[in-house]
């Protein structure tokens, strides 16, 4: 197996990476996604792609995104060829960018995605319906499991696992930390995230007197064995994303791990965030409802044990990896002659 990269590979991933061929592209188109430079480097990466492929020979492309990666991948020309979108690169992409996506996508011969509403930009975009399989990418949930006997800390720790970029809406967070600080000064807020607006949301975050007393902490951008251990030390997780394709990684590692969970109304976080069962839906954007939500479990310990192991159980049923893998293997096959 080898995985080709547009990006350098990050530390946490290099365990895995050692188990593999791994190829880093560069120059790279992703140095400047959306301006000039970039566009000056696709070329060169698809005809470094192609040399790669070349004397590899495999037997399947699999690329995913149909954003920068599945426009090197198409252009590249190789059969067969998996596509699998991963949710804004598909459902946000308007003008001269959804023209590129539809090129991608009609060169895919089988496509995977997480979410009814990514397999309807699919269908909208002439792809047949049995030639999509809804896959999610699963969680691992023996690393992502609820802790032992939690202990109460005498304070409620909120965390949020999302980037920090428009599309995650962190704003509509620090705005609803406001609001519950003043009726529980005992609500702590963990931000686990980097991005673009990260400076920006800091400088926020000071404006709203939300740092000084330790309401919000930033930590930054966490590995995922980092990731599953502050999971185990939260007491609520929320998620305040504008879009999702299907159930986010973050959400899913989250509930694996035995936290309520506040999520926002979008994508098909309906279809697992049970509400009233293991979290609640709160309307995009809504600080005073997720304010509300907070509130309420922060008081009720009982209450987010209960959605906790609801939301435990549904992962373990419903996406585990090991077994959304294997059916990705059965795709492989049919295209291994």
């Amino acid at each position: 197996m080898a995985w080709i990269s547009l990006a350098p590979l990050l530390p946490e991933f290099a365990e895995l990476a050692a188990r593999t061929e791994f190829y880093e592209i560069k120059p790279s188109p992703l140095v400047d996604i959306n301006g000039r430079e970039g566009m000056l480097f696709l070329l060169p990466a698809v005809w470094r792609l192609k040399g790669i492929l070349r004397r590899l020979k495999p037997q399947v492309l699999h690329i995913h995104s149909v954003g920068t990666y599945g426009l090197v991948g198409a252009l590249a020309g190789f059969k067969p060829l998996v596509l699998t979108p991963w949710g804004s690169d598909i459902l946000l992409n308007i003008g001269f960018k959804k023209r590129l996506v539809k090129y991608v996508v009609s060169c895919g011969d089988f496509f995977t995605c997480d979410g009814e509403n990514t397999k309807q930009a699919l269908l909208d975009l002439g792809v047949m319906a049995e030639k999509i399989q809804l896959i999610c990418f699963g969680t691992d949930v023996e690393k992502f499991k609820p802790v032992e006997n939690r202990e109460e800390k005498g304070v409620v720790e909120v965390i949020s696992a999302r980037g920090l970029e428009p599309v995650y809406d962190i704003e509509t967070l620090l705005r609803a930390a406001v609001i519950v600080k003043k009726q529980n000064s005992g609500v702590k807020f963990v931000i686990a995230g980097g991005g673009t607006l990260t400076e920006k949301l800091h400088q926020l975050a000071g404006e709203l007197d939300l740092l000084a007393d330790g309401t919000v902490n930033f930590i930054g951008q966490q590995t995922g064995d980092q990731i599953a251990i502050l999971y185990k030390k939260m007491d609520i997780y929320v998620s305040t994303s504008l879009s999702d394709s299907g159930l986010s990684a973050a959400t899913s590692e989250a509930m694996a791990s035995g936290l309520p969970a506040l999520v926002s109304d979008s994508g098909c976080n309906r279809e697992w965030v049970i509400d009233g069962q293991g979290g609640y839906i709160f309307p995009l954007s809504d600080a005073e409802t997720l304010a509300k939500y907070i509130l309420e479990l922060a008081d009720d310990v009982e209450k987010r044990k209960r959605f906790g192991e609801y939301n435990r159980q549904i992962i373990v049923e419903r996406n585990n990896y090991y077994k959304m893998m294997a059916r990705v293997e059965e795709i492989y096959k049919k295209f291994i002659k």
